[in-house]
Formats: C-alpha cells, sequence, structure tokens
C-alpha cells in the first residue's frame, strides 16, 4: 500500500471534537459517519421528545450510489516520494471528521445533518420579549 511518504514537521490542532479523529500514518480503510438534528427557534421552547433522528428520513433513507460503468485507465508516476509539510495549523475539526497523514487505501465518509427552523407567526415576536 505504502506509495508515497508523508513527512510532517510540527502540526498543531486547536480543537477535535464529535467523533472526529487525528490520524498519523497510513491505515486501510476509514470508514465515517455523522449524523446531526439542528434545531433554530424564535422562541426558547423546549418538548422533551425532540432529538430522535431515525424519525426524520434524511437520516436512514439509503444513498443510492451509481455503479461506475466507464472504463478507467491510469498510470501514477510519483518522481518524488515524499510529501514534505513543515507547519499545519488547524483551528478545528468537527463531525467525525478526519485529519489523516499518512497513506489510505479505501475512504468512505457521510454526514447526514436534518436543519429545522422554528419561528414565531409574524406579530408574536414581540409576545416573547
Amino acid at each position: 500500500m505504502l506509495e508515497r511518504l508523508s513527512n510532517v514537521d510540527r502540526i498543531e490542532v486547536m480543537v477535535a471534537s464529535f467523533s472526529s479523529i487525528l490520524q498519523l500514518g497510513d491505515s486501510c480503510i476509514v470508514d465515517s459517519f455523522s449524523r446531526a438534528i439542528a434545531v433554530q427557534r424564535e422562541a426558547e421552547i423546549f418538548y422533551g421528545n425532540e432529538g430522535n433522528p431515525p424519525s426524520f428520513p434524511v437520516t436512514t433513507k439509503p444513498i443510492p450510489f451509481l455503479p461506475i460503468t466507464e472504463a478507467l485507465s491510469y498510470r501514477v508516476y510519483n518522481s518524488n516520494p515524499v510529501i514534505k509539510v513543515h507547519n499545519l495549523e488547524v483551528i478545528g475539526f468537527s463531525n467525525a471528521s478526519i485529519l489523516h497523514v499518512g497513506n489510505t487505501k479505501k475512504v468512505s465518509m457521510e454526514a447526514r445533518v436534518k436543519h429545522i427552523r422554528q419561528l414565531l407567526p409574524y406579530g408574536h415576536e414581540q409576545d416573547m420579549r
């Protein structure tokens, strides 16, 4: 699997959160999945039965991957087998993201987010203040 060497002198990451990974070195398979519900409300009302991702089809419906039918042909020539980076600064990464330094044979990543915006009827904004 080793096709190139990755050489990074310095990595600085401020925040890695919510199932994110900092991977140093080669890997065979990277498989990442994130499911989230984002609710934005104009009024602070909580019902208690919220936050059930399987109740939203966007989080459970299969993604239709179309098969590749074209014939692919390529040739790789690495004149320099080393990728050299002096300094890598990352503010942050989140939600099943991966910062990977190295070779990977197979990568599969999926993020499903359901955004819900609940606004008050027109004219009721002053009632909540």
